[in-house]
């Protein structure tokens, strides 16, 4: 049967092939990352073929455009999250559908899966039999805490915060004692993870090429946080600390935290001796051992931010930007969305793209990261309808005639829906 190819050729990954089976954030994220860079990324989503659909991402609000009906609408996250992917409507709990899922899983490279450990076990695809379908595909599980372990953990239900919680990044955030942690603003934990997976899917799949055999790629949530938790670990077994909560202060350097400014908040960071002496030359401070000691400027905060605030208050945000410019000082602004929006290194980096969503129009997000000089990464299309892509993967790449699709169709194993069109479109 034929396997060809249905994305445009850009990238460094054109060639390679991944089915995306995830849910919500951290899997699908996975998947679009090499999307970005030139993956054929196939989204597989099971029943039901409408709202609410199988894939919560869908409906994540907000929901646009604004003042639709729910049915004619797309959430916002599925807009950013899922950009550059094919949609395949596809029930792999029915035996045609398991058929189906195997013919792809034989012409793929990649499988991206996030769900709870052994979910796929029940609909007869475990690992060993899709890895007997394809001895050299990699299959990248997400999950909260992994597909082994503690058997009290294995199966418990998972969501950003909860990773943030478990893998101790919640309990280094916010204000000391005794006010409460706080959370990220953003779904950070889902996003690393979603990283950390295309990370380990490219290597695995790095092993395949060179030795014929495929893996199993294990990620679990909390485990990208805690590795990213400094020498929190080393704190405590070498030294039995346990890390606080410092608020907008860092527990071993400074300054390296928010000062105020004239009309706001900006961020100062002088952490090596070099940075510090720059700063304590443009504002004066004291040039005695005391203050030139990292560990006296941490056990003196209070003192020395006086000092630093009587002066950086003084000033607007552009000013004390300004100044960190003339005199080598890494001064910032917090920016918001708006002042990102106007700002001429996001425009020169392209860090801010167009782009034609299918059920939106035209629409502007975040761009592609990293940069590549002679393979970069693209927006080629918007996130798609469910089904959108069923007649091109099922043709195109499976090679199925219009029989078999109409088969599959009338028995409900494939199915699509646009929103707009106010009812399941006819036509897979």
């Amino acid at each position: 049967m034929p396997s060809r190819r249905i994305v445009p050729r850009f990238g460094p990954l054109r060639g390679i092939r991944v089915l995306d089976t995830g849910r919500v954030v951290a899997g699908p994220w996975a998947a679009t990352i090499l999307g970005d860079f030139g993956a054929e990324i196939i989204h597989v989503e099971g029943t039901p073929f409408a709202p609410p659909y199988a894939d919560p991402t869908r409906i994540l609000p907000p929901m646009l455009p604004q003042g639709s009906p729910p049915e004619d609408t797309v959430s916002e996250s599925w807009v950013q999250y899922s950009r550059n992917k094919l949609s395949l409507g596809l029930d792999v709990t029915r035996p045609e559908g398991r058929e189906v899922f195997l013919d792809l899983v034989a012409r793929s490279d990649i499988w991206i899966d996030a769900s709870r450990p052994g979910t796929f076990d029940k609909f007869r695809l475990s690992d060993a039999t899709v890895l007997k379908a394809n001895r050299k595909i990699v299959i990248a599980h997400v999950s909260g805490f992994g597909q082994s372990g503690d058997p009290g953990y294995v199966m418990r239900p998972s969501y950003d915060i909860i990773a943030q919680a478990f893998s101790g990044f919640l309990s280094a955030q916010g204000k000391p004692p005794p006010e409460p942690p706080t959370q990220s603003g953003t779904a950070i934990n889902d996003l690393v993870t979603g990283m950390a997976t295309a990370l380990g899917a490219l290597m695995a799949y790095v092993h395949a090429q060179a030795s014929g055999q495929g893996q199993v790629v294990d990620v679990a949530q909390y485990e990208v946080f805690f590795l990213m938790m400094e020498n929190m670990a080393l704190d405590y077994f070498l030294q039995g600390k346990v890390r606080g909560r410092y608020g907008n202060a860092h527990p071993r350097l400074h300054p390296y935290e928010i000062f105020p400014a004239k009309d706001g908040w900006i961020v100062l960071a002088a952490p090596t001796p070099r940075s510090w002496k720059r700063l304590r030359e443009w504002a004066s401070l004291p040039d005695t051992p005391d203050w030139n000691s990292m560990a006296w400027r941490v056990a003196h905060r209070e003192l020395v931010n006086r000092r630093i605030s009587a002066l950086t208050r003084r000033a607007t945000q552009a000013e004390l930007e300004q100044e960190g410019l003339r005199h080598d000082i890494a001064f910032s602004p917090i920016f918001t969305m708006q002042d990102i929006a106007d700002n001429p290194q996001y425009r020169s980096r392209e860090m801010l793209l167009s782009w034609m969503d299918p059920v939106l129009g035209k629409v502007r997000g975040a761009g592609i990261v990293p940069k590549l000089s002679r393979t970069p990464g693209r927006v080629w299309r918007g996130a798609p309808w469910l089904g959108q892509d069923n007649q091109r993967v099922l043709g195109s790449i499976l090679g199925y005639g219009p029989d078999r699709t109409r088969q599959l169709r009338k028995l409900n194993v494939i199915g699509a829906y646009r929103p707009g069109g106010r009812r399941p479109a006819r036509k897979p």
